[in-house]
């Protein structure tokens, strides 16, 4: 007999790449709906708290509701949406970077348990904030 792993539990990536430094936000979550895009937008406004950000984003559903609205409304005119046309993630520089993250770190690669691929991912960006003229060039930005 074959033993099988069971009902597969899922895990998501929220995140963003700061265009002009490299830093990056992510947010590892059970769920990717709304309440977890809003709490990426806080995490953002907290990292930079007098500045205006932009956020570059695609025009999934889960980035447009009243929870999103909510923090737009409390940020106070410093977090801009920019929505992106749809079906172009090339545009999107936090693609690039995933793409580089599942090829370092997940393609062809079995985990243990479920902390250990959140460990992974966390080292991986911990790691790359460390060195963000890395992380620039991946997203294809210039330092």
């Amino acid at each position: 007999m074959i033993t099988t792993p069971g009902q597969t539990k899922f895990q998501y990536g929220i995140g963003a790449v700061n265009y002009h430094t490299g830093e990056t936000v992510v947010l590892i979550r059970r769920r990717k709906r709304r309440k977890e895009i809003a709490e990426l937008l806080e995490a953002l406004l907290e990292r930079h708290p007098l500045e205006t950000i932009y956020v570059a984003w695609d025009n999934a559903n889960t980035h447009q509701d009243d929870e999103v609205e909510a923090v737009l409304r409390r940020a106070c005119d410093r977090l801009v949406l920019l929505y992106l046309p749809t079906y172009s993630p090339w545009l999107n520089p936090i693609e690039m970077l995933w793409r580089h993250f599942r090829r370092e770190v997940t393609h062809c690669e079995l985990f243990e348990s479920i902390k250990a691929l959140i460990d992974a991912t966390y080292h991986f960006f911990e790691r790359n904030n460390k060195t963000p003229e890395n992380l620039l060039s991946i997203i294809g930005a210039t330092p």
